[in-house]
């Protein structure tokens, strides 16, 4: 299958590899031009290391022309942060084609920022756009050609706009992703299974202390303790009012199960959280005021989720008491800053109207 990865970090690296590994054709786009001049005089190469050892994919294509990236590709993936997708989107907006699938792992609701962008371009293309709750690596890249993948996801739920593409959506993402997808619905459904902005902010500002005093710190290790892990669980339980008010049912991927031993798999299987702790890949500095955990899954996801649960009538405590508490951190309103319904163009939707432009697409 020809496949289109854009981005340049971690997950964008990762999905690359592995695709390659796997036998598609890949193209790797990313907006760097010399970062793409050197990675095509080194020739191409993405070195792989995971639990079997070390291995070298060759992609097909690395380019900063976003056109000849996609040109023909069945599956467009862009696992870049959400602080890219709406410029991403706009450069992409006029090359899509019919049949086409692009796929946000995860989204945030930038399946919608995509879509709108080609919509608004003019570009009347029959294409997909769907995305997940997580990336469907735990990876760090270890140098400019080089990731490390400490885990591959198992359970990969799934939202798709317009909901009438659904089944070709799957499909086609199934194939890049074999056994691991689940339909969950639509793409606001796959947007509220996104689990960054419920692990993340509590255990970036909780941790404020220890991150600005010490040189590297692992907040997914000695960071996470049990009082916090109360507080993410809390958390997680306005996420999952938000999915009940608006009709979306189970499973609801709650965050418990990521720690737990045993009971239902959550998006990344068992033992994970000890995996990603045992590797070492993530202590590291995190200046708070730059990391995505508070730029990306603070301001912009925990923005969205209060956005949604205004939509659906839902109190969010802990999510307001996150974002007041990271924008004063940052010096921002994240609620201005951030990505709400309104602030992405959807605010005049009241919720039946936004559920019939889920299904059915911009008319």
């Amino acid at each position: 299958m020809k496949i289109a990865v854009l981005g340049g970090g971690n997950g964008s690296f990762a999905a690359a590899g592995d695709f390659a590994l796997a036998g598609h054709d890949v193209r790797l786009w990313r907006r760097d031009g010399e970062a793409v001049k050197a990675h095509n005089a080194a020739g191409r190469t993405i070195a792989i290391k995971d639990f079997a050892g070390r291995h070298e994919a060759t992609v097909g294509l690395i380019t900063d022309d976003i056109a000849a990236a996609v040109r023909d590709a069945e599956l467009i993936v862009c696992p870049a942060p959400a602080t890219a997708q709406p410029d991403i989107a706009r450069w992409l907006a006029p090359h899509l084609t019919d049949g086409q699938v692009v796929y946000l792992p995860p989204g945030t609701f930038g399946s919608m920022i995509f879509a709108k962008a080609a919509h608004d371009a003019g570009n009347r293309a029959a294409v997909a756009f769907a995305e997940t709750g997580t990336l469907p690596w735990l990876t760090r890249k270890h140098g400019p050609f080089e990731v490390a993948i400490t885990v591959r996801a198992k359970r990969l739920p799934t939202g798709v706009f317009p909901l009438t593409r659904k089944a070709h959506a799957l499909d086609v993402i199934g194939r890049a992703f074999p056994g691991v997808i689940e339909d969950c619905g639509d793409a606001l459904s796959g947007a509220l299974m996104n689990a960054g902005p419920i692990i993340h902010p509590p255990l970036i500002t909780m941790n404020a202390g220890p991150l600005e005093h010490f040189p590297r710190w692992d907040i997914h290790k000695e960071g996470t303790q049990p009082a916090i892990r109360r507080v993410t669980d809390a958390l997680d339980a306005e996420r999952i009012a938000i999915r009940e008010a608006l009709g979306y049912g189970g499973p609801h991927f709650p965050l418990a199960h990521h720690y737990a031993r045993e009971g239902e798999e959550w998006m990344y299987g068992r033992g994970s959280h000890d995996r990603l702790t045992d590797s070492g890949d993530w202590r590291e500095n995190i200046v708070l005021t730059e990391h995505r955990y508070m730029m990306e899954d603070t301001r912009i996801g925990l923005s969205f989720f209060r956005s949604v649960g205004e939509l659906a009538g839902v109190e969010t405590p802990l999510m307001r008491a996150f974002t007041a508490i990271g924008g004063a951190v940052c010096g921002q309103d994240f609620m201005q800053t951030g990505r709400t319904l309104s602030g992405i163009g959807f605010g005049n939707y009241d919720r039946a109207a936004l559920q019939t432009l889920l299904r059915n697409g911009f008319q």
